[in-house]
C-alpha cells in the first residue's frame, strides 16, 4: 500500500467527491480508496490505511447501519486502526471516539485549517 492511503466508507458521491478535493488538497501524493462492504473494509484494514473516514449513516454493504458501529467492531481487530467519523452532529463524534476512533469532524469543516492538519 502507498505511503498515504484513505479509506472512505459510506460517504454519497457528492460527500466522497468533496473529501477526496479536501484529502488531495491536504496530501497530493495520498491515495483515496472506497470501501463499499465489510470485506473490502477489513481487507484494507489488514493492509494498514493512514486513515479510514467513516459517514455517520452507511446505507448499504455492510451488516452494521452506522459509521460509529463499524468502528466499534472492527477496532477489536484492527487497534491500531485510526478510523475516524465524519459527522455535522456532536454527540455522534462523541460516540465514535468512545467507540475507539480518533476525534472527528463535521463535514461543514472539510477543507478548512482545522482538518487540513
Amino acid at each position: 500500500m502507498p505511503k498515504q492511503v484513505v479509506v472512505l466508507v459510506g460517504h454519497c458521491g457528492a460527500d466522497a467527491s468533496y473529501l477526496r478535493l479536501a484529502i488531495r488538497a491536504a496530501d497530493p501524493e495520498a491515495q483515496v480508496i472506497y470501501a463499499e462492504d465489510g470485506k473490502t473494509l477489513e481487507k484494507l484494514l489488514a493492509e494498514k490505511p493512514a486513515l479510514v473516514l467513516l459517514n455517520r449513516v452507511v446505507d448499504y454493504g455492510f451488516d452494521e447501519s452506522e459509521g460509529v458501529e463499524i468502528i466499534r467492531r472492527y477496532i477489536q481487530n484492527y487497534p491500531e486502526a485510526r478510523m475516524m467519523l465524519v459527522s455535522n452532529y456532536p454527540e455522534a463524534l462523541s460516540a465514535s471516539v468512545e467507540a475507539g476512533g480518533i476525534p472527528g469532524f463535521g463535514k461543514r469543516e472539510t477543507g478548512s485549517p482545522r482538518v487540513k492538519n
